[in-house]
């Protein structure tokens, strides 16, 4: 198995920033198709940017979180679609160094392998000789299409009349598509539904959730790694913030691009970078947009310097992570719809960027694990003394 030297922080992210010219270019083109382009894949792939989470002994970078955060940053800079596909395809690869070492010997086998997921339970697992038969639906399946495996959430019989959630690997070769992505943002992320008819999985790629979601797993030979030294939700969290900072800063590119010469209509302002509001606007908009940055970094800091330590996570730890999750999305979403609305009537057509990165963000914001207000409230519950409302924490 091939050992790699792991590139350093800037050298992924000026890989990731050269990238930014093809993915705006490319971005009507992903939208208008609900998939990422294979042009893109093929930038992405040989940039070493699917590296980030596969471990070192399968060529692997094992890049820390803060790494991550920058490169898909980077990405969501040149467009959302293609860093919130690229976040769901590293968070998956992640996953999968949890399960069983045999079970990466086969996922990992494949060079650049491109692994999906869902965290929603949206199957039954039914215990079998030798393993499971599932059954079941899961939709939002981002990059689906484009992956070869997926590490899906499903529920299982637990003997007394009740059910335990388990994590499952399943080849989406054994799985059937249904071609339902039909949004109004972060369109190229084609995260369409998969369905699974009585599909056998093995036992050995079947994880019981509870010990996932408090950081345990069944990898001897990644026992040690830091990476692994997190736990899930905190993970996922980080890794999901990036592409609403990218977007951010995505639409201060996109305004300050379409700034010179503009005038205001309707008005004396023969200028818009003369007009006192633009100021006002611009200024706050960065000012959201650093907040974002700071959020996102906080969280990805605090993983990195926890897995360096060996230091377990206290329960409000772990919902500060969820807080920086919602208050980037919420900063950002400002941030983009004050560019927005400063970007004047002919920024609706489709070509105009500007429009495109407010839909994207607010889809973001409707998701129910990046959604502000569950994330404030459920930080919110823990700082007075409450128990937490979910196990996804």
């Amino acid at each position: 198995m091939e050992i790699t030297q792991a590139p350093p922080r800037d050298e992924l992210v000026r890989r990731a920033s050269e990238l930014v010219p093809l993915l705006r270019e490319k971005a009507l083109w992903m939208e208008e198709n609900r998939r990422i382009h294979d042009d893109v894949i093929e930038a992405i792939t040989d940039a070493g940017l699917l590296k980030m989470r596969v471990p070192v002994r399968y060529g692997g970078y094992e890049s820390d979180m803060g790494t991550v955060v920058d490169v898909l940053a980077e990405l969501g800079r040149g467009d959302g679609s293609t860093a919130w596909t690229v976040a769901v395809w590293s968070i998956s690869t992640w996953m999968t160094g949890l399960f069983p070492d045999e079970v990466q010997d086969e996922v990992f086998g494949t060079p650049d392998v491109r692994i999906s997921g869902i965290l929603s339970p949206g199957a039954v697992a039914v215990p079998t000789d030798g393993g499971f038969v599932i059954n079941g639906r899961w939709s939002f399946n981002t990059g689906a299409q484009q992956s070869t495996w997926n590490t899906n959430a499903a529920v299982t019989p637990t003997g007394d009349g009740g059910f335990a959630p388990v994590m499952v690997a399943v080849p989406i070769s054994d799985l059937q598509i249904v071609d339902d992505w039909h949004t109004s943002g972060l369109r190229g992320s084609g995260s369409i539904t998969t369905i699974a008819e009585d599909v056998f999985i093995p036992a050995q790629r079947v994880l019981q959730m509870g010990p996932v979601l408090q950081g345990q797993h069944q990898s001897k030979r990644n026992a040690d790694a830091t990476i692994y030294k997190a736990p899930f939700m905190p993970t996922a969290c980080a890794t999901i913030s990036a592409p609403a900072l990218g977007l951010a800063l995505a639409a201060k590119d996109a305004f300050l691009e379409r700034l010179p010469g503009r005038k205001i209509t309707y008005t004396s302002y023969e200028n818009q970078a003369e007009a006192p509001v633009t100021h006002l606007e611009i200024a706050e908009a960065i000012t959201n947009i650093d907040e974002v940055g700071f959020h996102a970094h906080r969280a990805a800091n605090m993983i990195d310097a926890k897995g360096q330590a060996g230091e377990a996570w206290s329960l409000e730890e772990r919902a500060r992570v969820r807080l920086d999750l919602g208050a980037v999305c919420q900063r950002a979403k400002e941030a983009v719809d004050i560019l927005h609305g400063a970007s004047g009537g002919s920024s609706i057509h489709r070509d105009v960027p500007i429009q495109r990165i407010q839909r994207d963000v607010q889809a973001l914001n409707l998701h129910a694990i990046l959604h502000p207000k569950t994330n404030l409230e459920l930080y919110g519950r823990i700082v007075c003394g409450l128990d937490s409302n979910t196990p996804f924490i």
